[in-house]
């Protein structure tokens, strides 16, 4: 159940230019949190009146604690980066849905960006199902994030735009070059790499769920401002579409269309 509340932050850290890491601590929310979901922050502008959705890196349920990672992108997210430890911040979530990972096929987390975070945490629940786990990630050049990390939970693949580190090109490159061609895909990145992934995926005759990335307004499902095309009509507004944030943000690749 979601929920709305003050929380407060424990910690905050740069790790690289423009990419922040925070940890929080809240009253429920953690407890109920699984990989793939994501929170929505209000800005203490008034003026700001939505929130921002940013997805959840790692989740503590002992703690009650939330790990967000997150790229500062306009206002908002700025007016986040200069959170000190101790400062109050309103949170609404767990919100959309997540990651079900099925332990018994390889488990294949690919990601791009920012879509890096939430990956995080899929590895981690993998690893605690016992899964046999690769994790494919796509970074603009060298300066990467949570690399490190991720590779305590299993094969790291790593693709670079400008060639810098690993292969050179996108994630379905370095795929491709990997021969990594069974198993189940748990994706988040942007909607180029996601397009491809579905096409990768129905290629190989592999599974695949995606999380998509979009701007949010509402954040719950009434507005309608953050939808995709679907095979199947959606029975909240009988049409073909999905509503990322309550559907989603995850969503099995046969369902959706780019």
């Amino acid at each position: 159940m979601k929920k709305k509340q003050m929380a407060t932050v424990i910690s905050q850290e740069k790790l690289i230019d423009g990419v922040y890491s925070m940890w929080i601590k809240t009253d429920g929310i953690a407890r109920e949190a699984h990989a793939g979901q994501f929170i929505s922050i209000y800005t203490k502008d008034k003026s700001r009146l939505l929130p921002r959705p940013i997805s959840l890196c790692q989740i503590d349920k002992k703690e009650d604690r939330l790990r967000i990672v997150y790229r500062v992108a306009g206002a908002g997210t700025k007016e986040f980066s200069n959170y000190q430890a101790g400062e109050s911040i309103a949170i609404l979530g767990p919100l959309g849905n997540g990651y079900t990972i099925d332990p018994s096929k390889p488990v294949v987390l690919v990601a791009g960006g920012i879509g890096v975070p939430p990956i995080v945490e899929a590895a981690k629940t993998a690893k605690e199902c016992g899964a046999k786990i690769t994790i494919v990630l796509g970074y603009r050049d060298q300066n990467t994030f949570l690399l490190e990390e991720l590779k305590e939970y299993g094969k790291v693949v790593v693709a670079t735009d400008d060639g810098s580190l690993g292969v050179h090109g996108t994630v379905i490159d370095a795929m491709e070059e990997n021969k990594i061609q069974e198993g189940v895909i748990y994706a988040c990145g942007p909607t180029p790499m996601l397009k491809g992934l579905q096409a990768y995926a129905e290629k190989y005759r592999m599974e695949s769920y995606l999380s998509l990335e979009e701007r949010m307004a509402c954040g719950i499902g009434a507005c309608l401002a953050c939808v995709v095309n679907s095979t199947e009509v959606d029975h909240h507004s009988y049409v073909k579409n999905k509503r990322i944030c309550t559907d989603g943000p995850v969503f099995s690749g046969r369902e959706i269309e780019f």
